[in-house]
């Protein structure tokens, strides 16, 4: 009998090889995030090894939450210590990581292009966001939102789709988590989000005490980051709901200017 498996296609092969070499970082760098086995390597597909599992959903978020915070501290400890988040981190086969500031730029400027951001204004502010949080410890981002999540039968949560991965703040992959939650499902509950911060600073905190300083304004002002980079995706995927309509009600007064004109498609 042969064992099911899964084969992702890529539009080349250099894109299939940076998310092998990704796929290979997280695998001896991030643990507890466990990731599907790569079983073959073709020039333009990787074929895993297939995984039953339901995606994520709000009820997961506090242990998500516990769940990332270790393995971003993980990392750290394993080989981001010394990482700037302005610049590439460069891994030992020549494989490089690419810095945090420098593509949420890029993806903001595209996003006042395509009439996501409406004025100058707003670009500027989401601009400043991103720059104030391009500080401090080094994690990495991964993209985490539900479709890239499968919870097995026994709750353990299996990580797919190592294309993109960068470096990023603390708490920047969780606040992804709780738009692309939000987005998916609807507004989540505000003490959800507050266990969930809780539980994320106690796990990366074991590693380093100042893993473990993520505040909940830091992990709002991530979330309107989000909340405009998600938003052309609206409609796709799962996402019903822009993130102006879910995003905590405490937060909407504080942080309207950023995206109150976001033009979602």
């Amino acid at each position: 009998m042969t064992a099911r498996t899964f084969v992702k296609q890529y539009s080349t092969a250099a894109c299939r090889y940076v998310a092998e070499r990704n796929h290979a970082w997280l695998s001896t760098r991030a643990a507890p995030l466990a990731l599907p086995r790569i079983v073959d390597s073709r020039p333009t597909e990787l074929v895993f090894e297939w995984i039953d599992g339901r995606h994520a959903e709000p009820r997961d978020l506090v242990n998500l939450a516990d769940h990332l915070g270790e393995a971003h501290g993980a990392t750290w400890s394993s080989g981001l210590r010394h990482t700037r988040l302005s610049a590439p981190h460069l891994v030992t086969d020549g494989h490089s990581i690419p810095g945090f500031l420098g593509p949420r730029e890029a993806a903001l400027r595209r996003r006042f292009r395509d009439g996501v951001i409406t004025t100058l204004q707003d670009l500027h502010h989401a601009l400043d966001l991103a720059r104030k949080a391009a500080s401090g410890p080094a994690a990495f981002y991964k993209d985490t939102n539900p479709r890239n999540i499968l919870i097995t039968r026994s709750g353990r949560p299996i990580t797919l789709d190592t294309d993109d991965l960068s470096l990023a703040p603390f708490g920047y992959d969780l606040a992804k988590l709780v738009v692309t939650l939000s987005m998916t499902h609807g507004s989540l509950p505000e003490t959800w989000i507050s266990r969930a911060l809780t539980a994320y600073n106690s796990a990366a905190g074991t590693h380093h005490p100042a893993l473990g300083g993520t505040t909940m304004p830091r992990l709002l002002d991530y979330a309107e980051l989000h909340g405009i980079l998600t938003a052309p995706y609206l409609g796709h995927g799962g996402y019903r709901w822009p993130w102006n309509h879910v995003r905590p009600t405490p937060h909407t007064e504080t942080h309207q200017h950023a995206s109150r004109r976001q033009q979602c498609p």
